[in-house]
């Protein structure tokens, strides 16, 4: 009975032993994935070097995000282990996971790939079936009267019809960032330095044959 008992103790303490040595290696990685990163860089279109501003960047598991700035540069603050997801329209949806092993601060330079989705074609008839439209057009009475006319495929008209179609979804898209990058450029970005202008140099010179700087 004696040894039985200290049998039972044994295992308990044992059993004590594991469970302890379990939840402090669950607190461990807890405290391993509550270390708080600073994840920031830069986001780039794929065929060029240029920012792209507005980019949506968050954590879907915590719900927490920002945007990019005017010149594609962002900054927030994530834990070790989140999944941060890149979206823009136009472009495929992309994730990072922060890694554990940066330290404090994590960078990255991020390349965005277009998303050109293509589908599938779809052949639209009045007839049922391909032997009906056949049939249907074999029993055309076509005269000169009701046949297109040579106006219609004037190179002029084409060409006027051509420019006056509108843009695609892809295209609006890029029109609308290339005129907000513009519009911030124009109003945030670096000014010229005068003393490169030739305009400016000319101007100065005329200004002295003129004897604007003379004393009166």
């Amino acid at each position: 009975m004696k040894l039985f008992t200290l049998k039972y103790r044994l295992f308990a303490a044992v059993m004590v032993f594991i469970c302890l040595m379990s939840v402090q290696s669950i607190a461990q990685d807890q405290t391993k994935k509550r270390e708080v990163v600073q994840f920031s860089g830069v986001i780039l279109d794929q065929d060029s070097t240029r920012g792209l501003p507005f980019v949506n960047i968050f954590v879907p598991k915590t719900g927490r995000g920002t945007t990019s700035d005017p010149y594609g540069y962002f900054s927030m603050p994530t834990l070790a282990g989140d999944t941060v997801v890149f979206s823009f329209v136009g472009f495929e949806r992309q994730s990072v996971v922060i890694p554990a092993d940066e330290g404090d601060s994590y960078s990255l330079v991020l390349s965005l790939k277009s998303d050109t989705t293509q589908l599938a074609q779809v052949d639209i008839t009045p007839f049922p079936t391909e032997e009906a439209f056949k049939q249907a057009v074999l029993a055309l009475n076509i005269t000169e009267d009701n046949m297109m006319t040579r106006d219609n495929l004037n190179p002029q008209l084409l060409i006027r019809m051509m420019e006056e179609l509108p843009m695609t979804g892809g295209e609006s898209q890029r029109y609308f960032t290339n005129q907000q990058m513009m519009y911030y450029n124009d109003r945030f970005g670096p000014r010229p330095l005068q003393l490169l202008n030739p305009f400016a140099w000319s101007q100065f010179i005329q200004s002295i044959k003129r004897g604007d700087f003379k004393k009166k």
